[in-house]
């Protein structure tokens, strides 16, 4: 008789939602949109950490120039702790593009530069959240940290990430699962 694989979770197009006691304080009151999860491990940015630097200012910087209406003011985010001198862009729609991760089949994570130049010059894509930097996780880390209670998931909602500032994010997931964040204890259990 073959011995089974138990099978694993997929969390590709969730979100993490960092619990109280998250002691790392890149993810402190974070929510991380998982672009990516397999055996190799897991992808993420971060959607609700502004930086001070708008799209204006980034696409300055990178001599890319931003013609396009309503994303001047737009803020780059902290995607997470890796490559935080790289850029990546969420998008819908998912698009064409040199160096694309597809998430879905209406949305991507692109770390090339020509979806920056086609926002700048034809305000496509319209959705984007643009990080500096990702969350990466290691074979086997994920699973392990959501062991440890580090995280609470649940699946994206791509309103919360494109529809809502971004101080709203993390308690619009929250209360996806009926659950207030204040209530929230440090110390969570297995039930």
């Amino acid at each position: 008789m073959p011995r089974m694989e138990t099978p694993t979770a997929n969390f590709t197009h969730h979100f993490l939602i960092a619990m109280p006691n998250m002691v790392d304080p890149h993810f402190t009151r974070t929510l991380t949109y998982i672009a990516e999860h397999n055996e190799q491990g897991a992808l993420g940015i971060i959607v609700n950490r502004p930086i001070d630097m708008t799209l204006a200012s980034l696409f300055e910087r990178i001599e890319v120039p931003l013609e396009a209406e309503g994303f001047a003011a737009q803020p780059v985010y902290f995607g997470g702790p890796v490559q935080t001198d790289r850029g990546f862009v969420l998008h819908r729609p998912l698009g064409e593009w040199h160096s694309t991760l597809k998430v879905t089949d209406e949305i991507g994570l692109t770390s090339s530069r020509d979806v920056l130049q086609a926002i700048g010059t034809g305000g496509e894509p319209r959705d984007v959240i643009v990080t500096l930097g990702y969350a990466g996780w290691a074979a086997g880390q994920l699973e392990q940290e959501l062991l440890d209670n580090a995280w609470l998931t649940v699946p994206a909602d791509l309103g919360i990430v494109f529809e809502l500032p971004p101080e709203e994010r993390l308690v619009a997931a929250m209360q996806k699962l009926g659950i207030d964040f204040t209530n929230l204890s440090d110390v969570a259990g297995h039930a």
